[in-house]
């Protein structure tokens, strides 16, 4: 057998560029907003990363264990003092419209006589919008920083706990609308959507609830580090969060009463239906049984009463067979419509 001619191997040459070496990345600058005035500055970090944690790090002087926090992720809503500034972790609800469910949007805050720091993991709408207008309306910045970091810090939280209730009414408005879609049959989608929406309402619980004793805590510490002006107390501000609070856990207690409510309700609902589709059936097999004796005896292989010769066509025996059976047939029905099982 002769031999077959070997391949030649093709050498690629190698682009002279390929061989340079790449350059290196430029450092990426840190994503850092500073609004400052009347003697007070507020630094807003986004989404920090270890270049935010270096900035920190350069320009204050927060212990290592905060920055620590600041960049996990499974931290529980707390309140930490320090020599001369407050490190607060709150949550806040935040609807998440790629995955249609709540989650926890965590805000860590440096808080000291004058400045203050907030962190959040992801964009929080109320953080965001006040922070943009204390840095376009001057009178609105001078307003809150002239007056202490105390005063800016009750803005902060109640703007949070206001984003709170358009979600809220969301769920009652669900709520509503599944107590309208119960009564009208729709069982299958129902089940669906009270399960949804009781998932929401128990992600609502896990993050509201666990802000009540940092409120507390809040209260106990704010005379070291929140100085209000002169004149001014800070007592009616933070016991205006606890109210907050308060109504929102309310309603989050109110929509588990009711949503429990509507899963019973339509758990009666649904076995109602049974209950009526089993009787129904029910009594469909009991006037067809007799007629199914009726006919079961009659086409016994015997002789019967008035028989005749098959062969010969009906017989009188048919006829009265037959008037027997339509006789119990309506006997029944009626029955049963008397009695409201059919």
């Amino acid at each position: 057998m002769p031999s077959l001619p070997k391949p030649r191997l093709r050498r690629t040459t190698r682009a002279s560029s390929s061989l340079a070496p790449k350059p290196e990345p430029a450092e990426r600058k840190p994503r850092v907003e500073v609004v400052s005035g009347q003697g007070f500055r507020w630094v807003h970090v986004e989404r920090p990363s270890q270049v935010e944690i270096a900035w920190l790090r350069e320009h204050f002087d927060f212990h290592p264990l905060a920055l620590e926090d600041v960049l996990s992720r499974n931290q529980r809503p707390k309140i930490d003092e320090y020599d001369d500034y407050l490190f607060i972790l709150l949550h806040f609800p935040v609807f998440d419209s790629q995955v249609g469910r709540l989650n926890a949007g965590e805000l860590d805050a440096f808080v000291g006589r004058d400045f203050i720091v907030t962190i959040p993991n992801q964009p929080l709408q109320p953080v965001e919008y006040l922070f943009e207008r204390c840095r376009q309306k001057e009178e609105l910045r001078d307003q809150l920083f002239a007056r202490g970091s105390g005063l800016l810090l009750y803005r902060i939280i109640d703007d949070g706990f206001d984003y709170c209730f358009p979600m809220l009414r969301k769920i009652g408005n669900k709520l509503d609308a599944l107590e309208d879609d119960i009564f009208e049959g729709r069982g299958a989608s129902v089940v669906r959507d009270i399960s949804n929406v009781k998932q929401e309402i128990i992600n609502f619980r896990k993050v509201i609830r666990p802000q009540r004793q940092v409120l507390r805590d809040l209260e106990n510490v704010k005379h070291r580090f929140l100085l209000p002006p002169e004149g001014e107390e800070l007592e009616i501000y933070f016991e205006d969060l606890g109210d907050a609070h308060e109504r929102i856990w309310d309603m989050l207690e109110n929509y588990k009463e009711v949503v429990e409510a509507l899963e019973d309700t339509n758990e009666s609902v649904i076995s109602h239906r049974v209950n009526d589709i089993l009787r129904v059936l029910t009594a469909i097999s009991v006037i067809v049984l007799p007629l199914t004796l009726i006919a079961s005896i009659f086409g016994m292989n015997v002789g019967l009463p008035g028989g005749g010769d098959p062969g010969e066509g009906p017989t009188v025996s048919f006829w009265v067979i037959l008037g027997v059976m339509l006789a119990g047939l309506v006997g029944m029905v009626a029955y049963f419509r008397k009695r409201g099982w059919l």
